[in-house]
């Protein structure tokens, strides 16, 4: 792991979490990164040779910024390496939304973050309060369903290999949301590696060769979510979330003013 400063400048890129085409760049440097971490199937332990490894994590925008005409990015995307960046309220936006992708970067395994700041660490600390019950399972069963939606348009499995690798890796997505979402639902934890990955890929094989063997584990699922109980509240808790927020913009305010004293 590799301890970070607020000031730290690191290259970003999109995983899975929706941003505009003007945001993304081939390489982009952004500064104030708190949290950054590794992701996706290398994190779930799903990733194969030649897989992709997906970085996420979060940044800081100038608090002076904030204060202006117009509005800094609040997403940053680069390809070198793969990595996205959002900045830190628009994280907490779509963590408190209970967004899979968002919610994964406070739960990483230590051996996963590249970039750990003491507000990141922070952060870290208070991620029960970004949980809700409803938020939660709308999130998780909703990835899950739009990742069967995808497979119901490959049709009989009878496509060329490019399409049945994609389909394989929907269907492993899929049956992750589903394990990961319903943890968290009733244990209030989400543990990022999956405890049995070949399960996975042999799941993704069948579904890939036909795709309608996923509707009875999303099914299955659906019904466990229903059935319940849950750990986690009504609604998120934002009064830590906005503590904190308040404390990364005096963090970055006293530390501009710093500069310019030095200056």
């Amino acid at each position: 792991m590799t301890a970070g400063k607020p000031g730290d400048r690191v290259p970003a890129r999109q995983h899975n979490v929706p941003v505009s085409s003007s945001e993304r760049r081939p390489t982009v440097t952004v500064p104030n990164i708190l949290l950054s971490g590794i992701v996706g199937s290398t994190a779930y332990g799903l990733a194969r040779p030649g897989s992709d490894i997906d970085r996420l994590g979060l940044f800081a925008a100038p608090t002076e910024e904030l204060h202006g005409l117009r509005r800094p990015k609040e997403s940053h995307v680069s390809t070198a390496p793969d990595r996205t960046l959002h900045e830190a309220a628009k994280w907490c936006r779509l963590a408190l939304g209970g967004n899979p992708t968002a919610m994964e970067l406070v739960w990483l395994p230590d051996d996963l973050y590249e970039v750990r700041t003491p507000l990141g660490d922070e952060l870290i600390g208070i991620r029960a309060a970004f949980l809700s019950a409803k938020r939660v399972r709308d999130a998780y069963l909703g990835y899950a369903t739009q990742q069967f939606r995808r497979l119901e348009t490959r049709g009989d499995g009878s496509f060329p290999a490019d399409s049945r690798r994609r389909t394989a890796k929907h269907a492993r997505h899929l049956k992750r949301l589903c394990a990961q979402g319903l943890e968290l639902y009733t244990t209030g934890r989400l543990t990022i590696r999956v405890e049995n990955p070949e399960e996975y890929h042999a799941f993704g094989e069948r579904v890939a060769a036909d795709p309608s063997e996923a509707l009875p584990l999303l099914r299955d699922y659906e019904e466990a979510f229903g059935a319940g109980p849950t750990a986690l509240p009504d609604e998120p808790d934002e009064a830590p979330v906005e503590a904190w927020l308040r404390r990364v913009r005096e963090h970055l305010w006293a530390q501009t003013a710093s500069s310019a004293v030095g200056a």
